[in-house]
């Protein structure tokens, strides 16, 4: 069973900025999470909730709402951006 995935404004506004070529690497990426929230590689944040997957220097910070099959993108970014 699949989940929802859900982009909140800011995520989105993100994600818009994005070269053509990563918005297409991260789309996938971020499609993917439908079928499985947690991929390999894909690690639980320490300090904050929420799970990150990475797409080559960029990161999708997410969380995962098992009961109700959702996962929510928080923010999508630059390494050395996305965790400040």
């Amino acid at each position: 069973m699949s989940y929802v995935i859900r982009i909140l404004p800011r995520a989105g506004r993100e994600l818009n900025r994005l070269t053509p070529q990563v918005f297409g690497e991260v789309a996938i990426s971020i499609a993917g999470l439908g079928e499985d929230p947690r991929p390999h590689g894909s690690r639980k944040l320490v300090g904050r909730d929420g799970w990150r997957i990475r797409v080559g220097r960029y990161r999708v910070i997410y969380e995962i709402d098992d009961a109700q099959r959702f996962v929510t993108i928080l923010h999508v970014g630059h390494r050395k951006d996305i965790y400040r």
